[in-house]
Order: structure tokens, then sequence, then C-alpha cells
């Protein structure tokens, strides 16, 4: 029996009443006197600590001189905040204002209302019957937008090529942004071959962002290598480092949140980072997770002379353990 054509007519026609009724075709839109571009990057920005302009463009699906002018406009208006990143001039950090943090919570409460009394007109069997013809249609508009990239995870343990591609990602980045050469990588690439030798240890434990076969970012918690604290060992946070294209997507925050809870469940008296001057990205990070500066001295461990800093951050207890 022969089936029915599409229907693509009538999809298209529901499709632009839909556009109109949302606001798109122009005047107020979403309860402000902001274009839709906007509005979805405010969004966006709130959705998404430390998302980067680069990571916009990809989210709206705009070219980067269009992003870059609708967020000229939103510092301008003193909605967002874009602070260059001190480790790589080449990444700008987007943060909205407490100006930008209400009128995207207006946004929203206007969204819901909006949404709301759309719902009220329907019988509530048909609610999810919306949702989930919206899903589907929206999927099979944007094929691959999110679906079609390969899953990214993060995995616990050794894997085989670890030492290999953490000790690239750090000479990769940190040759770029900080100078670092010969002797860094040296130094990278020793500790690790000494760290995974001791994997084995119920106090050492690595995590790696893996999408695709690849490693993407790391973290580790070394248990071993710094002194004890009365009796109890103090965790070493190390090689903590994340592939540019991911900076900003909330993945480094997952890794730091995996190494902390670790460092938690074994009773470790405190954790400490050693970092330089400088990467106030990652100082930011460091610290919203209850790390502070205890130190700073010049070194050139790494192959020139930075301003070393050591933070530390406070365990649960530090009793004596066998």
């Amino acid at each position: 029996m022969p089936q029915d054509p599409p229907p693509i007519d009538e999809i298209r026609i529901q499709s632009r009443k839909l556009v109109r009724a949302l606001g798109f075709m122009g005047g107020p839109f979403a309860g402000t006197d902001l274009p839709p571009s906007s509005v979805h990057a405010l969004i966006e920005i709130e959705a998404t600590p430390d998302l980067t302009a680069v990571r916009l463009c990809e989210r709206l699906q705009l070219d980067k001189s269009s992003v870059s002018r609708l967020l000229g406009k939103l510092v301008q208006s003193g909605d967002v905040i874009d602070v260059r990143d001190a480790g790589d001039a080449r990444v700008k950090r987007l943060t909205l204002t407490a100006q930008g943090r209400r009128r995207v919570a207006a946004i929203h409460d206007f969204a819901r209302r909006q949404v709301g009394a759309a719902l009220d007109r329907l019988p509530p069997q048909h609610h999810r019957t919306v949702l989930d013809g919206l899903k589907l249609y929206a999927g099979a508009l944007a094929p691959g937008v999110d679906d079609a990239a390969p899953p990214i995870e993060i995995v616990a343990g050794y894997r085989p090529g670890l030492i290999a591609d953490m000790t690239g990602m750090h000479i990769d980045y940190y040759a770029r942004t900080a100078g670092f050469g010969r002797a860094f990588e040296a130094v990278v690439a020793g500790g690790l071959a000494d760290f995974c030798s001791r994997l084995d240890h119920p106090d050492n434990e690595v995590w790696t962002v893996v999408s695709a076969g690849r490693i993407l970012g790391s973290i580790a918690i070394d248990g071993q290598d710094l002194a004890r604290v009365q009796g109890a060992p103090v965790a070493h946070l190390r090689w903590f480092i994340l592939d540019d294209r991911l900076r900003g997507s909330g993945l480094g925050r997952r890794l730091m949140a995996q190494a902390l809870a670790f460092v938690d469940i074994r009773d470790f008296a405190r954790t400490d980072l050693w970092t330089f001057d400088g990467l106030s990205a990652a100082r930011h990070l460091y610290e919203a997770h209850g790390f502070a500066l205890a130190e700073q001295r010049p070194g050139d461990q790494w192959g020139r002379e930075v301003l070393e800093q050591r933070f530390t951050r406070p365990g649960p207890g530090a009793a004596p353990r066998a």
C-alpha cells in the first residue's frame, strides 16, 4: 500500500507560525529590546561558566564577526564581561555581570510564562507530545550538531599512550603560552613515567578526558611524592590540562571534582598544587574549589624563570593512618 507523502509544506507553514509567535520577525523578543541572537548568547553564557567566544560561535552557529559584534554590544550595555585568558591572549572568557544575570532571569521568567500559557491551552496529555515532537524535529533539522560528535567521557586509570599524550598536550600548550621547551618536556615526561609506575598504590589515580580514543584532557592525584603531615599523606594535584577546544565546556570543573572527590574519600591531610603566576583562569578555578595561595617564589625548574606558586586546599581530616 503506498505511503502518504511527507507533509513538507504543512510543516513549513507551522514553522513560520512558530517563528512569528516567538517574535523572531522583529519587535520585542523574550520581553527584551535585544535581538534573538543576543538573547541566546546571554542564556549560553549563563549556562556555561568560563564560556569562550569561540565556543559561543559554535553554540549559536554564527560566524566569528557576527558574534564579535553582538558581544561588543552586550559588553557596552553592561551585561557581559569579556576577559582575555592570561595564558592565551587569543582566548576570551565570557561572564555575566550582575545586570546581565538580572536580565537573563527576566528572560527565563518571560519564556516560562509564555510556554506555560501555551500549554494551558492544551489538554495535559498533549504536553509530552509537544516536547517529543520538538525534540525530534530540532534534532532532524540540525543533524550532526550534537549527536554526530564523538562522545566525550572522563575515564579513570591508565590507558595505553597516556604518558605520550599527556606530555604532548602539556608541551604544546605551554610552548605556545609560556615559552617552555625541552627542559619542561623532560620534567613532565619523567614525572609521568615515575607516577605511572606507582599507579597501583591506592593513594594515586589519574583521570583523562577521552573522545574517539584520543586523550583531550587530564588530571592526577599523586599521594606519595609530598611529605606527610602528622602521619597523613598530602595529595599532590598534577598534570591538569584541557584541550583548547574544550575550554569553557565545563569539563575542567568535572575533572577537578573527580580528583577532589577522590582526595576527600582517601582522607588526605591537604591537597597541594604547583603552578606559576599569570594563569588567571586556572587560578580562578582553583580558588572556586577551595584552594588558596600558600607561597610563591622564583623558580626555573621548567626551563625559564617564573614566579612559582603553591596553592593548597585543606583536607576533611588529618588523622594518622596505617
